[in-house]
């Protein structure tokens, strides 16, 4: 949501940076609807003025006996109330046309995020790693020796459709011990509260967190108008919704495991191959609610907690920052971390780490208190993939991957693998 006093004060400020999005300018129509809500507010006013008015003089006329001047101002009075919930309606009506506009507005990207059009466009700014040199020609995930038996896409074709995955075995237990070791070090090392949130929630929530009015057709709704959820970043953040918090209980840092769902609206034809794009699909979310003046270095934060766990397992990365043209609708800056894919020969998205600004708190009416006791505020929020946990099982199964068809397993999931380091080219844990 956007600040309409901003935009009244600066409206060519407002276009630019929409234009550096690659969006139409908005300011003219999104003012040209205040000024008719103002102008019908104002009229409503007027009238209750008036009718107020009127009715002070009906009891003095029923006291002088002047039964004429009486009805009279009964009238109008009868008239003006009915105008006056008239105006008041239309008012009302437009004050929601105004925000359904506004909520359907992008965020407005950060001064120093690079312009451009699509994804050619986006600026690496780090890279870890060597990938390594192989002596035979890699595979993709589902064609490992020892993965393909474990990773039955037919079996939940039949049960549930195109897109989805039954993990069996070993693999279904790294996929598990991924997700165990990235909450593990989330909460030992990176002081993040881990959350058990439910992934069934109401429009309020989807709203609050920019996926509704303009992205229902990418989520998936129940009969009963719950939503399931696209990431958990949807119940952590709105969990302060209507809040005002204390500026000493900033930041709020929590961190979930939870299935995601997502339609895949508009991506028919693409990375359809494996699993790299799921209907359904496990993540650990990271969110942050913050004071506006520690968002910037709380993304820094987050993205280095998300580059850590990939180079803890021992994954190539590189970590890109989103031009305008490729960031997500409620980003004010988002980084990508893409990890090393032999199978593709490329690197691939495994986390988003994005910052908001106060785009969410607004919609939401999250606040905190400063502690000279000012007007309360709005908080920032900022979300992060930590990690996409299927996405990583493809990047620790190819990377580790052998010419004999088994896999060498990172060090680091020992412990969650009874000491296991080995998937063997027949699908056991060695």
């Amino acid at each position: 949501m956007h600040d309409i006093k901003a935009i009244r004060e600066n409206p060519a400020a407002f276009d630019a940076a929409l234009t550096r999005r690659g969006d139409a300018a908005m300011s003219s129509s999104v003012l040209a609807l205040d000024e008719e809500r103002r102008a019908k507010i104002a009229a409503a006013e007027a009238a209750q003025a008036a009718q107020k008015a009127a009715a002070k003089e009906v009891g003095a006329a029923k006291a002088k006996g002047d039964e004429a001047e009486f009805e009279r101002l009964r009238a109008l009075v009868a008239e003006k109330k009915s105008e006056v919930a008239a105006m008041q309606n239309e008012a009302k009506e437009l004050d929601a046309k105004l925000t359904d506009t506004l909520a359907r507005i992008a965020n407005l990207p950060a001064d120093d995020v690079p312009e451009g059009a699509d994804e050619d466009d986006n600026v690496e700014v780090n890279r870890w790693g060597t990938p390594r040199a192989l002596n035979f020609e890699p595979v993709e995930h589902f064609d490992i020796k020892g993965v393909t038996a474990a990773m039955d896409f037919e079996t939940a074709a039949k049960i549930s459709g195109a897109r989805f995955v039954m993990l069996k075995g070993a693999v279904a237990r790294i996929h598990r011990a991924l997700a165990q070791f990235m909450i593990d070090t989330h909460v030992d090392e990176n002081e993040l509260t881990e959350v058990n949130s439910p992934v069934l929630v109401r429009d309020e929530a989807m709203y609050g967190t920019d996926k509704l009015p303009k992205f229902g057709e990418d989520s998936y709704q129940t009969t009963n108008g719950w939503w399931l959820v696209p990431t958990s970043e949807v119940p952590l953040t709105y969990s302060v919704a209507s809040d005002i918090l204390e500026e000493s209980a900033l930041p709020i840092r929590m961190t979930a495991h939870t299935l995601c769902f997502r339609s895949e609206a508009g991506s028919a034809g693409k990375d359809t191959s494996g699993m790299l794009r799921q209907h359904q699909f496990e993540k650990v979310e990271m969110v942050s609610i913050t004071h506006p003046d520690k968002s910037e270095d709380e993304q820094k934060r987050m993205l280095r907690c998300a580059e850590g766990l990939l180079e803890k397992l021992g994954v190539p990365y590189r970590t890109v920052v989103l031009c305008t043209g490729d960031m997500g609708f409620g980003a004010r800056r988002t980084y990508d971390i893409e990890a090393w894919i032999p199978g593709q020969d490329t690197y691939r998205e495994i986390s988003s780490v994005s910052t908001t600004g106060a785009f969410q708190a607004r919609r939401m009416n999250a606040r905190f208190r400063p502690a000279d006791g000012g007007k309360p505020e709005y908080v920032h929020t900022l979300n992060g993939s930590g990690l996409a946990v299927g996405r990583c099982l493809i990047a620790v199964l190819e990377n580790g991957q052998q010419a004999d068809g088994s896999v060498v397993l990172p060090e680091v999931l020992a412990p969650y693998l009874g000491g296991k380091t080995v998937l063997t080219a027949e699908g056991k844990l060695a």
